[in-house]
């Protein structure tokens, strides 16, 4: 990393220029503007490396491997030095930015993402707590993703991923539930928890988390289609009651992990209604699949939506913004206080206005929000969708592709963005070995990442386009590259 160091800024004496534990006046950086200039040209060049594929994936070189094994350094040492150090160790780390990363459901790492991260962490504003302009930027940032998938957002919070934003929801539905369990727990009563059987494990995490143990989740059978199947979860709700066991909420998949279905929210919905006064608490978790309900060729999957209790949905996917930050969304008012709320004499509150810890699980929680507001307000909810139709496009174009390749096997109909497929070359005894090793030596090669899966038993390879840099070329480049892999079984690791 060279840079012109000319003439130094003259307050650099202030800024330190003796070693960083000797300074008497701030922790501050000896060069912060060069350092800076630094750091622009490191961020200059990933975003460019970003823009189109890798040929390869680099390797971290083997001096720098081994001085991340050394001791915790007790002098001071040199800012420059340590950024080009981190940036050579992120360059030969695999980034979901990159627009042949397809495997597991990763980001697009958009570019406006890094500057509110940058000011976020700059200004380090804690929500906690009442963090003045901060509060009203995650308000609206809250609305305005409400505003875009269509959910009927009455309270809200940002997290740090899904599985706390489960977690936020099904707390809020056990208290709902079973009054009083946060503060006595649920001692002698039985309750379940319901998801369908391709349901995230974070479902089960977040039961078991809120203390009703694992065996209390139901999993429902799923359709052709796979999705849950409405009259199965009616006739486990009904068995359940009448066998005294409290239903505390149905968590219904909006795009699942493995294949991306969407279970039939509407019908699910219809039977939660007609159990009791209040019904069963529906959560939605959407935190992959959920923005593909503000776009024309799908948001018919997702009629229902405003019926459910709570609703989830990862930014950090297929919102294009980076780590972490997620979303719960609530339908009705004062149920995050009731399962959250609290008087501590180090956390006084005003009247009866709540404090943000009062409605979150977490106490430090950072500027998550900033990042989608910036997305939100710079690229707009129509430059979005675009983006998103143009994810679901590659989709159905590797679809097609591998309808007409005879040495390739589709395994399901893909409902949004998410494609399960293997290699079957004649000759190969065991497909299911084969395609996991043809994952392997994909991810090894580099130049295309996808992800090892399992779709009913049978082992394959899973694709999952929410990368807003990837172009309809680069799909049909995926099965050249996996062909060319899989075409040499011996070889493959």
């Amino acid at each position: 990393m060279s840079r012109n160091r000319g003439s130094r800024p003259a307050n650099a004496a202030r800024m330190g220029s003796a070693p960083q534990h000797e300074q008497a006046d701030l922790p501050a950086l000896a060069d912060r503007e060069g350092v800076l200039a630094d750091l622009e040209r490191v961020i200059c060049d990933a975003w460019a490396s970003f823009d189109r594929p890798r040929a390869s994936e680099p390797e971290l070189d083997e001096d720098l491997a081994t001085r991340l094994g050394s001791p915790l350094p007790e002098e001071a040492g040199d800012a420059e030095a340590a950024l080009g150090d981190a940036a050579r160790i992120l360059d030969a780390s695999i980034s979901p930015s990159r627009p042949l990363y397809l495997g597991y459901i990763g980001s697009t790492g958009l570019e406006v993402g890094v500057l509110a991260s940058a000011l976020a962490a700059t200004y380090d504003a804690n929500l906690a707590v009442s963090a003045g302009g901060a509060d009203l930027v995650e308000q609206q940032s809250l609305r305005w993703v409400a505003d875009f998938v269509g959910f009927p957002l009455a309270e809200g919070s940002f997290t740090s991923g899904g599985m706390i934003s489960n977690l936020t929801a099904l707390l809020a539905a056990r208290e709902k539930a079973l009054p009083g369990s946060r503060a006595e727990g649920i001692g002698g009563r039985r309750a379940a928890v319901y998801c369908s059987d391709e349901a995230h494990y974070s479902v089960v995490r977040a039961v078991e988390v809120c203390g009703l143990g694992s065996a209390a989740v139901r999993r429902i059978p799923i359709d052709s289609r796979r999705r849950m199947r409405p009259e199965a979860l009616d006739r486990a709700l009904a068995a359940d009651i009448a066998a005294g066991v409290t239903p505390v909420a149905v968590v219904a998949t909006a795009g699942t992990t493995l294949t991306g279905a969407v279970d039939p929210l509407d019908e699910i919905a219809g039977v939660c209604a007609s159990y009791g006064d209040r019904g069963v608490w529906l959560h939605v978790d959407g935190a992959y699949g959920l923005p593909a309900a503000a776009v024309p060729s799908t948001a018919a999957l997702f009629t229902g939506l405003d019926r459910a209790d709570s609703a989830t949905l990862d930014a950090h996917k297929w919102l294009g913004v980076q780590k972490s930050c997620s979303v719960v969304m609530l339908r009705e008012a004062d149920r995050l206080r009731a399962a959250f709320g609290h008087e501590e004499r180090y956390l006084l509150h005003e009247g009866d206005v709540v404090n943000p810890v009062d409605q979150t699980l977490e106490y430090s929680r950072p500027f998550r929000s900033l990042r989608l507001w910036m997305a939100f307000r710079v690229h707009g909810a129509a430059q979005y969708r675009a983006w998103i139709e143009r994810t679901l496009a590659n989709a159905r174009r590797l679809t097609e592709l591998l309808r007409a390749a005879p040495d390739f096997e589709l395994l399901h109909e893909p409902m949004l963005s998410t494609v399960c497929f293997r290699h079957a070359p004649s000759g190969v005894a065991d497909l299911d070995e084969h395609n996991l090793r043809l994952a392997r030596a994909l991810q090894g090669d580099g130049r295309v990442f996808l992800a090892p899966a399992a779709v009913d038993g049978r082992g394959c390879l899973r694709v999952c386009f929410v990368n807003f840099r990837t172009t309809p070329d680069e799909v049909e480049y995926v099965l050249e590259v996996a062909r060319e892999f899989g075409e040499r079984p011996a070889e493959l690791p």
